[in-house]
């Protein structure tokens, strides 16, 4: 089978490779020429962990292509995936569809024979329809049928993901398009992977619906986290206690400054807005963004208040700052909001990351950017770390004390141990773990309570 990919993004380019290795031929196509000639010259746009190696070996064995050209990529095409963007709508919080629906049209006038047109973007319900609607608009005579095929990968772990994937969700409502999604999946059978058939709507509601459960897990135990500070209790221990229930399960139960990315932030306001739009709000997904955006300037605030309320003058070292580990995506990373909260009181930032620097470079201003953590620390008041990356869990931290002027480490994923941290000379800031002699403080009214 042959496949065209629209879309030489994130999803794209990893679901193109991934196909290709499973030894379809795979061609993908992008407007943007300067990223295809980036492409045909080994340079891989985005960072993922064997991305690069899985593309050279498909490339090599030439099972995998890139053009701008999309009716040289639709020749002979099975299937075409549309991957592109669907960023928030400003305004209103619904999902820009501007370039699926180009696609589509651009994909009406380029057919030449029978295709299965699948949708690998995240789209609102009621999109797909639109697609087929607006292609036989086009070419009232095509044989043409759409699927809804949702991505569920995780950046860091996406080649992972897409090969052996916890599920693969088709929306299909023709014979046609569910015989070309299983074939194309069926590489997939060794592994026993569930392949879930449903109708367009259901699969498209899946995807939000699963990202918005995921969010609101994450926004739970942050706010457990809080009234664990409060009362003198270890989130951490929380979470391990609830995630050992079968029926919670342990995942997304890490305390932290807030969750961002490219999915979760446009997501969920994408499921508000279409909730709304269809009489029937989803209250708890509505406090999960709320909650979400005021915890990330939050966290500017804990270091203010820690501070002495007053920056001036001082430098605060900033480890990470990707939206999390094993990418170098910043797209609503919780640092895009602490970082300007700091230098908006007074603060200059010291930071670094160990692949999102140059990104982060094109929306913070002022920062001076250094070559290691421990550069990053040299003369600073305090250490903020805000993405948990491999190469922050293991440092030596006597060498960080040394380095530093004062003593403030605000530890915003938990990776120290208070108590270790003070025999080092720090004042520790974990997330959610209670300080000494809060919760006397908390139980001295209960003392009157009747029994």
């Amino acid at each position: 089978m042959r496949i065209a990919v629209i879309g030489a993004g994130y999803v794209g380019l990893v679901s193109g490779a991934c196909f290709s290795d499973f030894g379809f031929e795979v061609v993908i196509v992008d407007k943007d020429k300067s990223r295809i000639a980036r492409l045909e010259a080994g340079k891989i746009p985005i960072y993922e962990p064997g991305l690069e190696d899985l593309v050279a070996r498909n490339r090599d064995a030439g099972r995998l292509s890139f053009t701008a050209s999309l009716p040289a990529a639709m020749k002979r095409a099975d299937a075409v995936f549309i991957a592109v963007g669907t960023p928030t709508r400003r305004g209103d919080g619904f999902a820009d569809l501007t370039y699926v629906y180009a696609a589509a049209d651009e994909i009406a006038r380029c057919l030449a024979g029978p295709c299965v047109v699948v949708c690998k973007s995240t789209v609102p319900i009621g999109t797909n329809r639109e697609v087929l609607r607006r292609i036989k608009a086009i070419r009232p005579d095509a044989a043409v049928d759409v699927a809804s095929n949702p991505e569920f990968l995780r950046e860091g772990s996406a080649i992972e993901d897409f090969k052996r994937p916890d599920r693969v969700v088709v929306g299909a409502e023709s014979e046609q398009a569910r015989a070309v999604m299983q074939s194309l999946y069926r590489p997939l059978s060794l592994n026993e992977t569930p392949i879930l058939f449903t109708g367009l709507e259901t699969a498209e509601l899946i995807k939000y619906a699963a990202n918005a459960f995921l969010a609101t897990k994450i926004t739970f135990i942050n706010e457990v986290a809080d009234l664990c500070e409060r009362v003198g209790a270890n989130v951490q221990e929380v979470a391990r206690g609830i995630g050992l229930d079968r029926r919670i399960g342990p995942k997304f139960l890490h305390a932290g400054p807030g969750y961002g990315g490219s999915c979760f932030p446009k997501d969920t306001l994408a499921l508000v807005s279409t909730a709304r739009s269809a009489g029937a709000p989803i209250r708890i997904v509505e406090a999960v963004v709320d909650v979400n955006e005021a915890r990330k300037r939050a966290m500017a605030e804990r270091v203010l208040a820690a501070l002495d309320g007053d920056l001036s003058g001082k430098t605060v070292a900033v480890l990470g700052l990707t939206f999390k580990p094993n990418t170098d995506d910043m797209r609503e990373a919780p640092s895009l909001v602490i970082v300007p909260a700091l230098q908006a009181a007074g603060a200059r930032i010291r930071a670094h990351d160990p692949e999102g620097m140059a990104e982060a470079a094109k929306l913070l201003d002022d920062v001076e950017w250094c070559d290691g953590p421990y550069h990053a620390a040299e003369g600073s008041d305090a250490i903020v770390v805000i993405t948990e990356w491999d190469a922050y869990r293991a440092l030596d931290v006597v060498r960080l004390k040394r380095l530093m002027k004062g003593d403030a480490f605000f530890d915003l994923r938990n990776i120290y141990k208070t108590a270790e941290m003070a025999d080092r000379g720090f004042r520790h800031f974990g997330i959610g773990i209670g300080q000494p002699g809060i919760a006397e403080k908390v139980a001295e009214p209960l003392k009157s309570v009747a029994v």
